[in-house]
């Protein structure tokens, strides 16, 4: 059976499973030789999902993968560990020399009189660049590098020594300005990479006895029970099992206030306890924490090539053999090398190649500051183009927390309180989403303890334990009827009631009796309607909700929020077939969700979107990445990804109108070599400090 299986097809795009995908596979290489391949218009490979995503035209999908099947993925490991490749990156800083040697010898240049002198100062200060064009020449051949370089070799031989200098101070301003905006983005790595824990206390039992002990972070593991005080910084994540804490969240959500933990809430590595002292639950640790994942997401994302950015790059090397023949033109019609000259200072190529990937790595960074990982700029680039918004209900529309709303008690000698309090105290080691919201309810009433023997933890069914020698039961209604043979008869029409308001229900059983039952909703999240109508105002032209809901409430829901379009009683195995019935009706579909069986769909959308309180599959798997708990993050990134787009293309007409109306004013020897000089690189220099600018985002808080 061959390695290569296809597991999606819609008209001009298909998806792959490569089982002999490396886990460490450089997915951008392999992207990019993928794109070599004729027919190929663009390429998304994902490593952990062992998963090719190619869009095409004029190929057929057998073609493609007897082309695939002779590229040998393992030659496209990654060569180094992440933590050696990003220390080298971040250790590498902007150099502004080659700015001051070159405008160092622009400067002195006018007031030397000897011409050998001149010749000497110049052809120092230009040395580089002619040694690096010549070397692409024989390399790349005709790139615009080389007509760089051309450009400045020409100057020198006619001894215009003021227009080579000048020509080598705005392209050194150039690259430095690009090699700025890189490292700046480039910092948001810094920030999640430090301060780096070496060591973390941890609790280990001696002698019968538990005693703390410092151990290196390195061999954490599992279920370790890590112990962090006021100042240090959380190594692992996982939920808090003892204590209270002010955490500093800033450098994983954006938010600068300290939020208030405590037991049973979930913690993230690379978060500052300011106050308090907790014991966590070790969930993950090393390379799997959260941390670890971020750096690995914006180490790819920086440095990934969007397909407007790859056609800029095609786009700008092909245009040198024009500017050439402008060039050779410009001499045929005025006949000396002075216009020439002036025509070789001028071409498309450096606004083309550094304004796209600088504008893409700015909105990154912005979005990575704000709280939302954006892995790499094929997903900005392609959720500019999405029209329809598909969420999840749960986790994404609503809070993803259940709230007790009601208790029914089935026994006059139990009140509701009583009920609560027998629940809440068998369950409060128990970290299910249901225990924590009975936990919640009881400590906002007044939590009294019910002594209880040792609890038993059934998996998906519920709980058992004694109390006051009677044996409790707490969980699903399919546990204490069909399990525990506890009758429900009588009490089937205030069930059914709970039922059709929509509630999830905790059956809680005593001494071989339905005692009582806990009603609970997950609320709808308070921005949530005004996130759907600002998507519209984006451009967004219809908004889908998926939902396990009976379709009469489901549509009660929509109506409310705005929703077009509305999937109810669906099974999280269905999401994915959602997803591919939208895009064969020609729609650019983005997916919202949170749980394990949102994998699928993230997957096949053009762009995934995963929420911050999500698993672990979703967040590996989406595309963008919320690391705030806030849905209207979602509208941020899409007004950011719109303004990007609109901005990359604003440079790009200005950049073939300038440049054009430059090109044409020098081959009929309107300009000299100096003023093609400062007006194309000028331009450039324009829009790079364009590229730059924050995206202002009107509908963005704070």
């Amino acid at each position: 059976m061959s390695a290569l299986q296809v597991v999606h097809h819609i008209a001009n795009r298909v998806r792959f499973h490569d089982s002999f995908i490396p886990k460490d596979c450089d997915a951008q290489k392999l992207e990019e030789e993928l794109l070599k391949l004729e027919g190929v218009l663009s390429a998304r490979v994902n490593p952990r999902a062992k998963s090719i995503v190619l869009s095409y035209e004029n190929t057929g999908i057998e073609t493609l993968k007897r082309k695939i099947e002779k590229i040998d993925v393992h030659a496209y490991k990654k060569p180094q560990t992440f933590e050696s490749s990003c220390d080298v990156g971040l250790e590498e800083k902007p150099s502004i020399a080659g700015v001051i040697r070159a405008s160092s010898a622009m400067s002195i240049e006018p007031f030397i009189s000897d011409d050998r002198a001149k010749f000497a100062l110049t052809s120092v200060a230009t040395a580089p660049l002619l040694v690096e064009g010549t070397k692409e020449l024989f390399k790349e051949g005709l790139t615009s590098k080389v007509l760089e370089a051309t450009a400045v070799g020409v100057s020198l031989a006619r001894k215009d020594y003021l227009a080579a200098n000048i020509t080598n101070t705005m392209l050194e301003l150039g690259e430095y300005i690009e090699e700025t905006t890189v490292h700046r983005s480039d910092t948001l790595i810094k920030e999640l990479a430090k301060p780096n824990i070496e060591e973390t206390w941890i609790e280990v039992e001696v002698n019968g006895k538990k005693v703390e002990k410092l151990v290196k972070t390195s061999t954490l593991s599992v279920g370790d029970i890590v112990i962090v005080g006021a100042g240090d910084t959380i190594s692992v994540d996982g939920h808090i099992i003892y204590g209270d804490a002010s955490v500093n969240q800033v450098s994983m959500t954006g938010e600068a206030e300290p939020v208030k933990k405590s037991r049973g809430d979930r913690v993230i590595s690379g978060t500052v306890v300011e106050e308090g002292r907790i014991k966590i639950w070790a969930e993950q640790v090393g390379e799997d924490t959260a941390t670890a994942r971020i750096k690995e997401y914006i180490k790819s994302s920086l440095s990934e090539k969007s397909a407007i950015g790859l056609k800029a790059t095609k786009l700008a090397d092909s245009l040198v053999p024009v500017t050439l023949g402008l060039a050779g033109f410009a001499y045929l019609i005025n006949r000396d090398f002075e216009s020439v000259a002036s025509v070789l200072q001028a071409d498309y190529s450096c606004a083309l190649k550094l304004a796209t990937p600088v504008a893409f790595k700015s909105s990154i960074s912005q979005a990575g500051k704000n709280g939302v990982m954006i892995k790499g700029a094929k997903a900005l680039e392609a959720l500019s183009h999405v029209d329809t918004f598909v969420f999840d209900k749960t986790g994404t529309l609503t809070h993803g927390e259940l709230e007790v709303v009601s208790i029914n008690s089935f026994d006059e000698e139990w009140s509701e309180e009583d009920i609560l309090n027998l629940s809440a105290s068998a369950e409060e080691h128990y970290f299910h989403p249901v225990a924590q919201a009975v936990m919640r309810a009881a400590k906002d009433r007044g939590f009294v303890h019910m002594h209880h023997d040792e609890v038993e933890f059934i998996i998906a069914h519920g709980v058992k334990t004694v109390v006051n020698g009677k044996e409790v039961v707490i969980g699903s209604r399919h546990f204490l009827e069909d399990d525990e043979k506890i009758s429900f008869t009588k009490y089937t029409k205030q069930i059914d009631a709970c039922l059709k308001e929509g509630k999830a229900i905790l059956y809680v059983g005593y001494d071989g009796k339905l005692l009582g039952t806990i009603g609970m909703v997950d609320k709808l999240r308070e921005n949530a309607k005004t996130m759907i109508q600002r998507l519209k105002s984006l451009g967004v032209k219809e908004v889908v909700m998926l939902t396990g809901d009976i379709e009469l409430k489901a549509n009660v829901l929509a109506s409310e929020l705005g929703i077009d379009r509305v999937y109810a009683n669906m099974l999280p195995t269905s999401k994915a077939g959602v997803i591919k019935e939208l895009q064969k009706e020609g729609k650019k579909v983005a997916f919202v969700g949170d749980g394990i069986n949102d994998a699928p769909a993230l997957m096949s959308a053009n762009v995934g979107i995963s929420m911050q309180k999500g698993a672990d599959i979703a967040k590996a798997t989406a595309d963008i990445g919320l690391l705030k708990d806030d849905i209207e993050a979602v509208c941020d990134v899409k007004e950011l990804a719109n303004k990007t787009m609109k901005r990359i293309k604003s440079n790009f007409y200005a950049t073939v109108g300038i440049n054009s109306g430059i090109l044409l004013g020098a081959t009929m020897g309107v300009f000299s070599p100096i003023a093609t000089a400062v007006l194309h690189n000028g331009t450039t220099i324009g829009l790079l400090l364009n590229s730059v600018k924050r995206v202002n985002l009107e509908g963005a808080k704070g």
